[in-house]
């Protein structure tokens, strides 16, 4: 055992016998003294809780406040838009596709927006049947796509024009915005569980 230590070592045994000291004054028993102990180990175990997860906490009171509200998670701030985080961990965006309204998985992953066939008809978007697929490799492997693109998208204040999509089967009901979507904005980012788009 160095110096450093030996001196720390000592202080704690003052701390010890202080508190012990000033226990043993107030008259309490052990049995109160363990009680005020372990409450206190307690607290500090629920704040210490609730600091490591504040962000994933505030996504929850987000989502609750908007079940209880009846407001979307979704919100426009200025010409800001900030997107609560869904319980599942992803940001969805509610938006428009040439006027028809769908939802999106914000993915800065992916590298181009990508729309599922129903979807893609619902909005009434060119998909030529005849062209060759192209392969696309995701994060659930190979899939078959065909290029299109959005003539009008608006994702809250914010508006795409001609912007080039991939349709695919193998995305079912699941929507992509990409970082062909997310690169023309001024910046986004992810802060306090909510990701924030400016346009």
């Amino acid at each position: 055992m160095n110096a450093a230590q030996s001196a720390d070592v000592i202080w704690y045994v003052l701390a010890l016998v202080l508190v012990g000291s000033a226990l043993l004054s107030r008259r309490f028993s052990l049995r109160s003294a363990l009680g005020m102990v372990l409450s206190w180990i307690v607290i500090f175990g629920i704040a210490l809780v609730i600091f490591s997860y504040r962000n994933e906490l505030m996504g929850v009171a987000s989502r609750v406040r908007s079940e209880v509200t009846g407001q979307s998670m979704q919100k426009v701030v200025g010409q800001t838009l900030r997107i609560a985080q869904a319980p599942d961990g992803h940001y969805w965006a509610d938006a428009q596709i040439n006027g028809t309204s769908t939802r999106f998985l914000i993915d800065s992953g992916a590298t181009i927006t990508a729309v599922g066939v129903e979807d893609a008809k619902r909005a009434g978007l060119n998909i030529d049947a005849f062209a060759p697929p192209m392969m696309m490799q995701t994060a659930n492997g190979v899939v078959e796509a065909r290029r299109s693109s959005i003539a009008s998208l608006h994702v809250g204040p914010i508006q795409a024009s001609d912007l080039g999509i991939v349709v695919s089967e193998s995305l079912g009901d699941v929507n992509v915005l990409g970082m062909n979507f997310l690169s023309r904005l001024k910046s986004w980012r992810v802060e306090n569980g909510e990701m924030v788009l400016e346009p």
